[in-house]
């Protein structure tokens, strides 16, 4: 039994994403779907765990780490 990877890529709006080997089609947040065998292929991780903090730390490289906080510690 050969196991299937997840496959780690960049939509054109610059979210990072992931999507088990095999699939045909994935549609971003942003709303645009493209044909994954179409897609540059950043990396490939084991399991869903491994390849979500992969996209976690692509997210942070480009758009700087999240930071969380309330309304009302904004001013």
């Amino acid at each position: 039994m050969v196991k299937k990877m997840y496959l780690i890529f960049r939509c054109s709006c610059g979210r990072a994403t992931y999507v088990k080997e095999g699939v045909l089609q994935k549609k971003c947040v942003c709303g645009k779907t493209f044909k994954v065998k179409d897609t540059r292929i950043l990396k490939k991780a084991p399991d869903a765990e491994t390849a979500a903090e992969m996209v976690r730390e692509l997210q942070e490289e480009k758009f700087g780490s999240g930071i969380f906080t309330t309304a009302d510690k904004l001013r």
